[in-house]
């Protein structure tokens, strides 16, 4: 691979940065959506990308944006979960110890640690990368693919036996049980979900109704934000973001680990008391799996991401097998979008807490409602837009008895238990 597509691909990581600052900072607007947009644009990208390069070349320096793109998108997420209120569905975890800090006027020590703790996952995701992938070929990955179903049986038994009392256990199989069935019907079931880009995927307004909109109808409740202030200093170390590395390997490889669920089982076996320390270390999930979800293509030839499923859809086998060319120079990509990352949360950070007190958030919530709901009608359909409001509806359930949200994850990993015991059902 020549230096002139090394060139073009760490343009494009400059490009997918300033994707995933905006999907980052946007609540409600996943990176996976974004991806999705390039894929339906990516005729009229190639025609624009030809004019520096060869058709051959296309798809990597495409596939360099979307991956730039993830991994700044998971650093940057954190930022409107702890000012707004509103997080990705990867982070909903955060949102308390974020929003206790923010209203002792310490925003931007949720934001430091969540910046530290992606950077120690990043880091220990890429040096693992390449030992991990030789290790995935030789038959690793075969023999945790046998366990696949016990590990996400095991996994939502135990964040339904995590919660305090007989009715909150009650309650958490229940929402497990109901969102898990959205997420069969959404996968598995001949609904249509075309919209004005074409066909598309539901489990964009699932998601969002199940975690982002709920998340952004509480934060209206939000009593007035004091003013910020920012000592400069990184309030954690690496060790949070180590635990995170270790949950983000498993959460990176098996079907429905989504990182709440990685942050979730953290929770339980690896417990941390301080709000900082928790934050980093599921910053550090997210990451590690935006990094892993990539090995995993390069193995198993399947996505454990939406962004990584479109990177497929591009680039093909190209990044299949030991070190392939392609491989490595997304991990190079991934690399570049660490930096970025880390310094753009923090300026981002440093920027919201600034507009704290000058910003009418339940005006801002508002219109993030209403371009949600348009984009769900625009990409999906009428269809997509029922599904949202089931998803609410369902999602809104946790805020009104007072539990936690964990539960809901159970719309991505029932099906993946269904399918692993039963099959495909529709």
């Amino acid at each position: 691979m020549g230096p002139e597509v090394i060139l073009l691909a760490l343009v494009a990581c400059i490009v997918g940065s300033l994707i995933g600052t905006f999907t980052g900072v946007v609540p409600g607007i996943h990176v996976n959506t974004l991806a999705s947009l390039m894929l339906v644009s990516y005729p009229t990208m190639e025609s624009f990308i030809l004019t520096f390069t060869s058709s051959a070349n296309v798809p990597i320096v495409v596939s360099s944006i979307i991956m730039s793109a993830a991994v700044v998108h998971s650093f940057v997420d954190f930022v409107p979960s702890v000012f707004i209120g509103a997080p990705d569905p990867d982070e909903v975890l955060t949102t308390l110890p974020g929003h206790r800090l923010l209203m002792k006027g310490q925003g931007m020590r949720a934001v430091r640690a969540a910046a530290v703790g992606s950077a120690v996952g990043a880091s220990s995701a890429l040096l693992l990368a390449i030992p991990l992938q030789y290790l995935m070929l030789h038959g690793l990955a075969n023999q945790l693919d046998t366990f696949t179903t016990a590990v996400l049986i095991f996994t939502l038994s135990a964040m339904i036996l995590k919660e305090r009392g007989g009715m909150n256990k009650v309650w958490a199989a229940a929402l497990a049980i109901l969102s898990g069935t959205l997420g069969l019907f959404c996968m598995d079931a001949p609904i249509p979900c075309a919209g004005l880009f074409g066909d598309s995927t539901l489990l964009f307004p699932l998601l969002t109704g199940l975690f982002g909109v709920p998340a952004l109808l509480e934060s209206f409740k939000n009593a007035s934000i004091p003013e910020q202030v920012d000592d400069g200093v990184s309030p954690v170390d690496h060790k949070p973001g180590v635990k995170g590395v270790i949950m983000g390997t498993i959460a990176g490889w098996y079907p429905g680990m989504t990182a709440t669920v990685g942050a979730s089982l953290s929770s339980i076996f690896l417990p941390e008391n301080k709000p900082e320390k928790f934050i980093s270390v599921i910053a550090s999930i997210g990451t590690v799996t935006s990094i892993f979800s990539l090995i995993t293509l390069s193995v198993s030839g399947s996505g454990r991401s939406g962004t990584v499923l479109v990177i497929k859809e591009i680039i093909g086998d190209r990044v299949s097998g030991f070190c392939s060319p392609e491989f490595l120079l997304l991990l190079l990509c991934a690399a570049f979008a660490s930096f970025f990352g880390y310094h753009i949360t923090i300026a981002v950070g440093k920027m919201m807490s600034k507009l704290t007190d000058k910003i009418d958030t339940q005006l801002l919530n508002k219109a993030i409602l209403c371009f949600i709901t348009a984009l769900v009608l625009v990409l999906t359909g009428p269809f997509g837009l029922l599904i949202l409001v089931a998803s609410v509806l369902v999602g809104m359930i946790p805020l009104t008895i007072d539990m936690g949200r964990i539960s809901l994850t159970g719309c991505l990993m029932l099906p993946v238990i269904i399918h692993g015991l039963f099959g495909t059902l529709f």
